[in-house]
């Protein structure tokens, strides 16, 4: 509308972010999301999104070419890069930065670069270079899930996957597992999924003795399934 106007806009903004949380709070999941909006509103042409971490970027000279060729594989959408803290590890991962810094300025127009990781550590990649931290002006933090959210997140599960459970599973073994799961700090979503993976081959294993199983027996989860989680006490190994 400014521009209809004859009045002076600035459409090229900078949408690098950083996204600061623990595994399992949705940042893929989210940045994958964004890149899909940011083409819808003519941000990003392609909006795809290119997902890498240290070893797509490093390589024993070659650095500087491989994170070049990644930068340009994401252009038209966004560039992802997981645990950006493992960067500063050397000075390989130190180049790596480097280069980032220049080609986010140089490709700003048609390329967002998300970093990703935990907060502390994301802290020390920002100050790995005078120029990054003024690279990235939208800062999300992830917060943990709490119990009645990972509950929902069972839900889709079981939703997505044509299963049901009883209501004694749910509401005594596999409330009492989630409630593990966020004291042990267990990976937020990423537990739910293995919680819900580790019933489904417990299931399996249950089936496999019954001479006649019904559509119901395959669709249904009881508490035998999760039974063996609660009694090997290291619950889902992640």
């Amino acid at each position: 509308m400014r521009q209809e106007k004859g009045l002076k806009s600035s459409l090229n903004q900078s949408y690098h972010m950083i996204f600061v949380g623990n595994p399992g709070t949705g940042k893929t999941m989210i940045a994958r999301r964004m890149a899909s909006v940011l083409k819808e509103l003519g941000v990003l042409k392609k909006g795809h999104l290119v997902e890498v971490d240290r070893s797509a970027l490093v390589s024993a000279g070659h650095t500087a070419q491989k994170t070049k060729d990644k930068l340009k594989e994401a252009l038209g959408g966004i560039l992802f890069i997981d645990e950006a803290y493992s960067l500063t590890r050397d000075v390989a991962g130190l180049e790596a930065i480097d280069t980032l810094v220049k080609s986010m300025e140089d490709y700003r127009e048609n390329l967002v670069v998300v970093v990703a990781g935990y907060q502390n550590e994301m802290d020390l990649f920002l100050a790995s270079n005078p120029g990054l931290k003024s690279r990235f002006p939208n800062y999300f933090p992830f917060r943990d899930y709490n119990e009645h959210e990972l509950f929902q997140i069972f839900d889709q599960f079981l939703d997505e996957f044509d299963y049901k459970v009883t209501e004694e599973c749910k509401t005594n073994i596999i409330y009492s597992l989630i409630e593990e799961g966020i004291r042990s700090n267990k990976g937020n979503g990423r537990f739910v999924r293995n919680l819900f993976e580790e019933g489904q081959r417990n299931q399996a294993i249950r089936l496999e003795k019954q001479e006649l199983i019904t559509e119901e027996d395959l669709t249904m989860f009881t508490s035998e399934d999760f039974l063996p989680l609660l009694d090997e006490k290291e619950l889902i190994r992640i």
